[in-house]
C-alpha cells in the first residue's frame, strides 16, 4: 500500500466544496482542513504507484476551486504504538 500526503490550495470560497469533492475521489481516505500555509490536506492510499497519477493530476487537480498540490509519498508509517515501543527504555512503570 502507498501512502501520499497531498496538501491542496483552493480558492478561499471554495474550500468547503473542495474538500468534499476530494473527499469522494476513489483512492482518498480522508481530507482535513487546516491552519498554516495550506487550505486542505488529503490522505491517498493506493496499491500501485500508477494509480497515484490518476488520483492526484487527474482527479484531485482538477477539482473546481483546486489551485494547486503538492504531493508528498510516504516511505514508512510509524503509530504512535510504534513510537511508544522505539523510545521505551525496557524500564517497568
Amino acid at each position: 500500500m502507498l501512502t501520499a500526503i497531498v496538501h491542496i490550495d483552493t480558492e478561499a470560497d471554495r474550500i468547503p466544496e473542495a474538500a468534499a469533492a476530494i473527499a469522494e475521489i476513489p483512492g482518498v481516505s480522508e481530507v482535513y482542513s487546516v491552519t498554516g500555509g495550506v487550505d486542505l490536506i488529503a490522505m491517498v492510499r493506493v496499491r500501485e504507484h500508477e494509480e497515484l497519477a490518476d488520483i492526484i493530476a487527474d482527479r484531485v487537480s482538477k477539482v473546481d476551486g483546486v489551485v494547486r498540490t503538492q504531493t508528498f509519498i510516504a516511505f514508512r508509517t510509524y503509530s504512535q504504538h510504534d513510537l511508544d515501543q522505539a523510545f521505551a527504555l525496557g524500564l517497568e512503570d
